[in-house]
């Protein structure tokens, strides 16, 4: 069974056979669900719950699929809705949105978050768990407020420190855009979350205030550090700080598991500057059933001498592309 808004999307729904009922509204037919998906933004889904609390039958599972828990924890247990209600994060996700776009594997080696309640029973804890391995995810069970201050560490500051980095550059740019015209390579790369959603961020930031301004501190007093180190050319501190970090991403494992901020598959080939070059090599990865998610030149060499850049969706296409370049003898550089 689907609730929603759009009689569109609930139509797709219906026609593919993945539900076998749709409705427009929250009513009587939600009495016979054992478990409830909460798929709309936080603030919504907080307005579900009240709707939903005089609906649910006995044993009911009610989840949702945010990015941030404190709210629907909160909200659930002032509406008495504790022993229903297991927060639920998906960490997978991609640029296009809506039913239109859904696919099978999305959760696929991506890590599920559970978040029960202190009356959540472990059976129906074992119930959402065995719905992730269905789909293939990795289920990893936190207290939703150590969630809240993981997931600020990993994805919401990084992704507003590339905020502030774009704009940083944007704003001490000169009259003729230099910065612009060099940003290549490296700065493209660790600033390529700034192009995220604002409306989503937004919502992200103002729904898990706290822990994000608690690691903005955090972050704000090391570069209060790294600003005195390197004004005063403390070159011993400065190499340790580039060690340390070095070593900590090394030990990080090349992902199986995919993770909030979604690797990019890519790699940098040099090409000769001749017209067909570039629909040499897409024509060339076609005719071996390779899809290219983006391509385009890189308009300096900053970056492992690279000329082009292309874009995969998954690792497996970009080792076969690797594999196939390399035997047409292209210079490449796959991205680390």
């Amino acid at each position: 069974m689907a609730c929603g808004a759009s009689l569109n999307t609930l139509n797709l729904a219906l026609e593919s056979g993945t539900v076998d009922e749709v409705y427009m509204s929250v009513d009587e037919h939600i009495r016979q669900c054992d478990i409830i998906f909460l798929c709309a933004p936080v603030e919504y889904n907080i307005e579900y719950l009240a709707k939903l609390k005089p609906l649910l039958k006995e044993g009911c599972i009610l989840t949702d699929v945010g990015s941030t828990k404190r709210e629907m924890h909160e909200a659930a247990h002032e509406l008495g809705l504790d022993s229903y209600f297991i927060g639920g994060h998906p960490m997978a996700g991609s640029e296009k949105s809506g039913f239109a776009h859904s696919t099978d594997h999305l959760i696929e080696n991506a890590w599920y978050v559970l978040t029960p309640t202190t009356e959540t029973t472990e059976e129906n804890l074992n119930k959402l768990k065995d719905i992730v391995g269905l789909l293939k995810g990795l289920c990893l069970v936190l207290d939703y407020k150590e969630h809240d201050r993981v997931v600020a560490a990993i994805s919401h500051v990084p992704h507003l420190i590339a905020a502030a980095l774009v704009n940083l550059v944007q704003d001490n740019d000169n009259s003729l855009e230099q910065m612009k015209l060099l940003a290549a390579g490296g700065f493209k790369d660790i600033t390529r979350i700034a192009s995220s959603s604002p409306v989503m961020w937004e919502q992200i930031c103002t729904s898990n205030t706290e822990p994000i301004a608690n690691m903005l501190q955090l972050y704000i007093n090391s570069l209060k550090d790294i600003l005195n180190e390197v004004k005063n050319k403390d070159g011993a501190s400065i190499n340790h700080l580039f060690e340390r970090s070095r070593d900590y991403r090394n030990s990080i494992p090349d992902a199986k598991a995919r993770g909030l901020i979604q690797k990019e598959y890519s790699l940098y080939c040099d090409i000769v500057d001749r017209a067909g070059a570039i629909a040499t090599i897409a024509t060339t990865l076609s005719t071996h059933q390779i899809s290219m998610k983006n391509i385009g030149i890189i308009h300096n060499r900053t970056y492992e001498e690279g000329a082009l850049k292309i874009e995969f969706y998954d690792k497996e296409s970009l080792e076969k592309a690797v594999e196939i370049l390399n035997k047409w003898n292209y210079t490449i550089y796959p991205r680390k």
